[in-house]
């Protein structure tokens, strides 16, 4: 299951000496998860580059998933239009997603792909993936998704079984359980090709990685923190990947295997 961003509205005060506090409001945009300070930046982003180039399935998927009351679990569209090139520049066309929600990453990538293109979907809940469904047959790209329902760590333990498998993935994309992630790392590493990339999302964890222990936090951020947190920390020294920890969205950690 895609995992829930703290992307909730929240008001802060600033004063100084000289000026009334002013109120600055955290941007609503369904899917932000921005860690930009400015909204009116993020917001200049999404209407100059972002909107004007997005397909309209993704738009229509992202309308339909802003009315479901899970909808901050969605992708961002910046982020979505990002994995898309992302999967072009580099000819991806045998891919994963772990963690699926209503499919907005997922249709990105699947309109990124060639038509012979396949990407291996797994997700705890079909029916979040079925609300994105019909947008995505629509679309004309729904041969190239095999979904899995149900916990995501025992296929890629299958997988790893047959030989053949192995180095076989161009690209994954992992949005899903946080507490698992290494152990996800631990199994990917070993299926996507040398000079192929995995993609973590949530890497920075709503800035709550830079927090100070006493810092107000939900109970699930605070939960979860340490797992994204040790699963950086993990990146951060494996000799077997190049990194680069970028902040888009709620941050990705893009891994690109070496050997």
């Amino acid at each position: 299951m895609a995992s829930t961003s703290v992307a909730a509205a929240e008001v802060k005060a600033q004063t100084t000496q000289a000026e009334e506090p002013v109120k600055v409001v955290r941007h609503q945009e369904v899917g932000h998860k921005s860690l930009l300070q400015s909204d009116a930046l993020y917001q200049y982003i999404l209407e100059t580059s972002v909107y004007p180039r997005e397909p309209e399935p993704m738009k229509e998927l992202r309308e339909v998933t802003a009315k479901h009351p899970w909808n901050l679990m969605t992708t961002s569209a910046d982020e979505g239009q990002f994995l898309g090139l992302l999967l072009k520049l580099i000819n991806a066309k045998n891919t994963m997603e772990i963690g699926v929600y209503t499919g907005y990453s997922l249709l990105s990538t699947a309109l990124a792909l060639p038509d012979d293109g396949k990407i291996l979907a797994m997700d705890i809940n079909r029916e979040n993936y079925d609300i994105g469904l019909p947008i995505i047959e629509k679309a004309g790209v729904a041969h190239k998704i095999d979904f899995r329902e149900g916990p995501a760590l025992p296929v890629p333990d299958e997988l790893l079984k047959n030989e053949d498998m192995h180095g076989s993935f161009d690209f994954v994309f992992v949005d899903a359980d946080k507490d698992n992630y290494l152990n996800y790392h631990k199994r990917l590493i070993d299926l996507v090709k040398v000079g192929g990339l995995i993609a973590y999302d949530n890497t920075l964890w709503d800035g709550s990685v830079v927090a100070p222990p006493d810092a107000p936090l939900r109970k699930y951020v605070r939960y979860y923190r340490d797992f994204v947190m040790e699963l950086n920390k993990a990146l951060a020294v494996d000799p077997r990947i190049e990194i680069s920890q970028i902040p888009v969205g709620d941050g990705v950690t893009l891994c690109r295997r070496v050997y």
